[in-house]
């Protein structure tokens, strides 16, 4: 992984499901903990989610949040 793909992952806005419209960073843990349970869809969206899952399992997404594109 790469800076841009960091950057790309954070801001990619969630396609579908009940949080649809906010940025990855933005999901709460709790769902993307059940994705992690359940299986991440197969492809970039699914590698991204993975990530975000990383990311908040180790407490690193209030470094990332500058990094957000409003």
């Amino acid at each position: 992984m790469n800076e841009q793909q960091l950057l790309e992952a954070i801001n990619q806005t969630m396609p579908f499901g009940k949080y649809a419209g906010r940025k990855l960073l933005q999901l709460p843990e709790p769902y993307l903990v059940w994705f992690h349970s359940k299986g991440f869809p197969a492809g970039k969206l699914g590698e991204q989610l993975a990530l975000m899952y990383e990311v908040k399992l180790n407490g690193l997404e209030e470094m990332l949040q500058p990094l957000l594109k409003r």
